[in-house]
C-alpha cells in the first residue's frame, strides 16, 4: 500500500519578525549551521527560514537551538556534544557534507543534515539535500515523455561523480554511454570531439561534397549549396546528453558540444539541478536546456515572503530547512513526541514548499519538477 501523502506548511504565510520560544518541557531541535566566518551568510539564511517555520507551527513543545559550527568539523563535533548532553537527540545540519565525520559517535542522535551527498554519510545521518537519485528519478520520467532511449552522459572528474554513479546503479537508469571528462578546458574539448566522433562527422562531409563535385547527379549545385552550410555529416549516435555539471563547467561543455556540431536542436540538452540560476538565460545557443528541480512558483513566493520580513534573499538551503522543521514536527506528533529509533524509519510522503519528498528508511528523496530554459524564461515541464 502507498503511504499517504500528509501536506503540511504548503504556504507561508506574511508574518511579523518570528521569536524562537523555549520551555522545560520541550522537544529541543539543534540547528547546526556557520554563523560566523566565511559561510556566515548560509548559516544566517537556515536560521532565519527555520524561525519562520517555527513561528508558523506556533506550538511551545518544539523549540530550537542554534549553534555556530564556522564551516569546521571540529567546531561542529564541540557544539553538538555540549547539546547532546543536554538531551538535544534531534538536529537539522550540519550544512556542509565535511562536517559529518564523527557524528556517528552520538549515539540515537539524528541529524537531518542539509548536504545533498549520500555516500559514506554516518548511519545517523539523514541527507535531506536534492541528491542525485531524486534527480536521475525525474530525468528518467523526462526521458519516457520524450521516448529517448540512446542517452549519453558526461560527468566530469570531481568529487561527486561517485555520487552520479550511485545514482545511475540505484535508479537503474538506462544510458547509451557514460563518459568522464576533465574539466580543464584544452583537455575538455579533445574529449567532446571524440566521444561526439567529430573528426569522423567532418570527414564524412568532406568526402560527400568531393563525391558530389564529381558527380553528374541532379541539382548537383543545390546539393552543394546545402551541404557547404554544414559542419558535420552522419549520425551522432545520441538522442540526448546529460551534463552533470553547473557554472562555467557546465557553460563549457555546452560550448565544447556545439564546437562538435551537436546543439539543442539536434538532441535534448539535460543538466542537473541548476536552481534557476538566471545565467543560463545569457547562453542562448545552448537553449533549450532542462533540469530537475523543486517546485519554482512555491520557491519564488518563499523567497518573495523571505526578503519582505528580513530584507534580503535567502540561501536556497533556506527552502530545504524551511521543510526540514515542518517534516520534523510532523514526525514528532506522530510519536507523541518521543525520539527513538522508529521516528524516520516509518514511510511517508510530505508535500512542502520545496514539492513532495518521501522519507523511508531514514532516506530523504524529493519528486522533483522539470524545466526546460528557453527565451529567457524557466518553463515548466512536469
Amino acid at each position: 500500500m502507498k503511504a499517504d501523502i500528509r501536506y503540511f506548511l504548503i504556504t507561508i504565510l506574511l508574518i511579523t519578525y518570528p521569536k524562537i520560544a523555549y520551555g522545560d518541557n520541550q522537544t529541543k531541535i539543534g540547528l547546526l549551521a556557520p554563523f560566523s566566518g566565511e559561510f556566515q551568510n548560509i548559516g544566517k539564511s537556515v536560521l532565519s527560514s527555520a524561525r519562520i517555520a517555527l513561528n508558523k507551527i506556533n506550538n511551545d513543545n518544539i523549540s530550537i537551538l542554534p549553534r555556530d559550527t564556522k564551516g569546521e568539523n571540529n567546531k561542529t563535533l564541540k557544539q553538538v556534544e555540549e547539546l547532546y548532553n543536554q538531551g538535544v537527540r534531534i538536529f537539522i545540519g550540519p550544512v556542509f557534507n565535511k562536517n559529518l565525520n564523527g557524528l556517528d559517535k552520538f549515539e540515537n542522535a539524528y541529524f537531518l543534515s542539509l548536504t545533498n551527498k549520500i555516500l559514506k554519510n554516518p548511519r545517523n545521518v539523514i541527507s535531506a539535500g536534492i541528491n542525485a537519485r531524486s534527480q536521475f528519478n525525474a530525468i528518467k520520467k523526462y526521458q519516457t515523455l520524450n521516448n529517448l532511449k540512446k542517452t549519453l552522459i558526461l560527468i566530469p572528474k570531481k568529487d561527486y561523480k561517485e555520487e552520479i554513479e550511485l545514482a545511475i546503479k540505484e535508479t537503474k537508469f538506462k544510458a547509451e554511454k557514460v563518459f568522464y571528462y576533465d574539466i580543464e578546458p584544452t583537455k575538455l574539448t579533445k574529449q567532446i570531439e571524440k566521444i561526439t566522433k567529430y573528426q569522423i562527422r567532418k570527414k564524412n562531409l568532406e568526402d560527400e561534397i568531393k563525391r558530389i563535385e564529381n558527380s553528374d547527379e541532379v541539382n548537383k549545385e543545390k546539393k552543394l549549396e546545402i551541404l557547404n552550410k554544414r559542419d558535420t555529416l552522419g549520425k551522432l549516435g545520441y538522442d540526448s546528453v546529460i551534463i552533470a555539471d553547473f557554472d562555467e563547467s557546465l557553460k563549457s561543455v555546452t560550448t565544447s558540444l556545439l564546437y562538435t556540431d551537436v546543439s539543442p536542436k539536434k538532441i535534448k540538452f539535460i543538466s542537473l539541478n541548476q536552481w534557476f540560476d538566471e545565467t543560463l538565460f545569457k547562453e542562448s545557443a545552448s537553449q533549450p536546456i532542462s533540469f530537475p528541480s523543486v517546485n519554482k512558483e512555491n520557491f519564488d513566493q518563499f523567497k518573495k515572503n523571505y526578503k519582505e520580513i528580513f530584507k534580503n534573499d535567502p540561501n536556497q538551503l533556506s527552502l530545504i530547512t524551511y521543510d526540514l522543521v515542518g517534516l520534523i514536527y510532523y514526525l514528532l506528533v506522530q510519536n507523541n513526541f518521543e525520539v527513538n529509533e522508529n521516528i524516520f524509519k516509518k514511510e511517508n510522503k510530505f508535500k512542502g514548499i520545496s514539492g513532495i519528498f518521501e522519507i523511508k528508511n531514514k532516506k530523504i528523496n524529493h519528486e522533483l519538477n522539470f524545466y526546460r530554459v528557453e527565451s529567457d524564461a524557466f518553463i515548466k515541464i512536469f
